[in-house]
């Protein structure tokens, strides 16, 4: 039985149907714009309007203005969240990949999005993998104290409770993690197979 809602289903008014938000929360590094693009690339190829909101590239711009305190995370939050919301609006299927740190942020990100469209996916991948995966180096320089409020290091991440989806990405290909998202779009009636 789908999830979907019964108007989006039946709305004339919108494209073939009303989109979703895949949600995809996690450490910095764990794979979660890999994985976005992986799902992407795999939704384009089934036909589907998909866009992707990376985190990195939020804060490259509409989010530029905002730091890394607990209130300015949760406004993050909730700017992704009103974009996202927008997109799937108007029938895409939006991926947003945000470390998100905190549970109370992401919560109202479901409320904005809708919690029946809300499909929340925790990257869950070992801060040791991400801490391998770092080009940047971002990890030694929080572990070090030069980068003050660190996600997993010196700021707390709050892992989802009761995500729709948990994947390791150190042990899942991105390719297998988009493609076990996907299946579960096509379940619940986002996409059609």
């Amino acid at each position: 039985m789908s999830s979907r809602p019964e108007s989006a289903k039946t709305n004339s008014m919108r494209l073939p149907y009303l989109g979703c938000v895949v949600w995809l929360t996690g450490l910095s590094g764990a794979g979660k714009t890999t994985i976005a693009r992986s799902v992407e690339e795999r939704l384009n190829g089934m036909g589907a309007p998909v866009f992707v909101l990376d985190g990195d590239e939020l804060r490259g711009g509409l989010c530029r203005d905002l730091g890394y305190s607990i209130a300015d995370r949760h406004e993050n939050v909730r700017r992704a969240a009103e974009a996202a919301k927008l997109l799937a609006d108007k029938g895409h299927i939006c991926v947003v990949a945000l470390i998100s740190p905190f549970r109370m942020s992401r919560e109202m990100a479901s409320g904005i999005v809708g919690l029946e469209r809300f499909v929340e996916v925790h990257v869950a991948t070992e801060v040791t993998v991400c801490e391998q995966r770092d080009a940047k180096g971002l990890y030694a320089r929080a572990r070090a104290g030069e980068i003050p409020e660190f996600t997993g290091i010196s700021s707390p991440y709050e892992p989802p409770l009761t995500p729709r989806l948990r994947i390791d990405a150190g042990a899942v290909p991105a390719a297998k993690a988009a493609e076990t998202i996907c299946n579960v779009l096509v379940a619940e009636g986002w996409i059609d197979g």
